[in-house]
Order: structure tokens, then C-alpha cells, then sequence
């Protein structure tokens, strides 16, 4: 059985998946889920992924992985080469630490914000199976979030290549995702504010899993 990605092409989330594929080499098969028209929710994606999100993956064996976490922890330990989170227990802390903070700090500031304050993700404030309800003053601490994220990155880019450590990581993944997904709720870094972010950014983008 082939590795299957279930994907959505113009969607964060599983944008990283793609990335990390991309960057180990994994050759995969891809099925893409339409979220606009909410296949996601329908009973045929609920019976491949009960918490109907993506990215999910299939792995060879035939487990199912619904979150970018384990996709990450199932293609390092699977593929190893090139390392993406770390080879020593202190790269593998920096690298965990890092990531989290650009998931919480950045991804899901711009999800704050974007799922509670667009008119088309009414009823849609939380991914999954069950309809939450927006509530406005989360899309503006969402926006507040997403400034303050830019902030940090860019502190924490001064002088340096990569977000954790030495070396290309899933951090920077996270991080790329999320600075590009600000589009969406018309936030982005400014020169004269975050050059560092800026200069990084422009750096990851010579890599071509970036274009995916």
C-alpha cells in the first residue's frame, strides 16, 4: 500500500505535510478533499477520518495519522534523512520548543482570527466535526496575535538562518506556513519592521518544496 496524503491544496494545515513530503523525498499518493464544499464533513471522508480535518495520512502499513504532529513523528523515524527534527536530544527540545511556538503563536493566531471574522466560516470557528459558532472579539485578538508573531519571529531571525538551530527544520515549516497563511486576513511583514523575517523568508524560498 502506498503512502496516501489527504490534502487541500489551498489549505494551511496541510500545506506543511506537503513540505516535509517534499523535503524528505517520500514518494506518496495524494486525494484531494474539497473544504469549500465541505467534503470534509461528508459521510465518505468521516469513515477514512472521523475528526474530519486534513492532512490526514495513510501510512504503508494502513494507519491513519490526523494531524501534522504525528505525520512528522511517523516520516522522521520512517526516513530519517535529511533529519527535520533534530538529531541530539538538545536539537530535538530546541526544534520541538520553536515549532510549537510558531504553531500557537503564528498558525493559530491567523486561524483565530480568519475563522472567526470571515462571514464564509460561520458556524465553522473550530476545524473538525463539530460546528462551533464565531465569536467576533477572537478575530480581533487574532489579528492582535498575528502582529505580535511577526514581532517575535523577527526577533528571534536576527542573525540567524534558521528558526531552531543550525539547521532546516520543521520550525521553519511551521513558521513559512504560517507567515504566508497571514495573507488571508491581509497581514504581512512590513521592510522596515521585520527585515530579519523578510530576509529569511526570501531565503526559504529558494527551496522548492516552498512552491508547494
Amino acid at each position: 500500500m502506498p503512502i496516501t496524503l489527504y490534502d487541500c491544496a489551498s489549505a494551511p494545515s496541510p500545506r506543511r505535510a506537503r513540505i516535509f513530503l517534499a523535503e524528505k523525498g517520500v514518494a506518496h499518493d495524494t486525494v484531494q478533499v474539497d473544504l469549500k464544499s465541505g467534503e470534509q464533513l461528508g459521510e465518505a471522508y468521516r469513515q477514512i477520518n472521523p475528526q474530519c480535518t486534513v492532512p490526514a495520512l495513510r501510512t504503508e502499513d494502513g494507519l491513519l495519522l490526523a494531524d501534522n504532529a504525528a505525520i512528522a513523528a511517523y516520516l522522521e523515524a520512517r526516513f530519517p534523512e535529511p533529519p527535520l527534527l533534530g538529531t541530539t536530544p538538545e536539537e530535538k527540545a530546541e526544534i520541538a520548543s520553536w515549532n510549537w511556538r510558531m504553531e500557537f503563536d503564528g498558525l493559530l493566531a491567523v486561524a483565530e482570527a480568519l475563522r472567526n471574522g470571515s462571514p464564509a466560516m460561520a458556524g465553522r470557528a473550530l476545524p473538525g466535526s463539530v460546528a462551533y459558532a464565531q465569536i467576533p472579539q477572537l478575530a480581533e485578538r487574532g489579528l492582535a496575535r498575528t502582529a505580535q508573531f511577526f514581532d517575535l519571529l523577527n526577533a528571534r531571525l536576527q542573525g540567524r538562518e534558521f528558526v531552531a538551530t543550525d539547521a532546516f527544520s520543521v520550525a521553519d515549516i511551521t513558521a513559512v506556513v504560517a507567515v504566508d497563511f497571514a495573507r488571508i486576513v491581509k497581514c504581512k511583514p512590513q521592510e522596515e519592521r521585520h527585515p530579519h523575517l523578510l530576509r529569511w523568508r526570501a531565503k526559504m524560498a529558494e527551496r522548492a518544496s516552498m512552491a508547494l
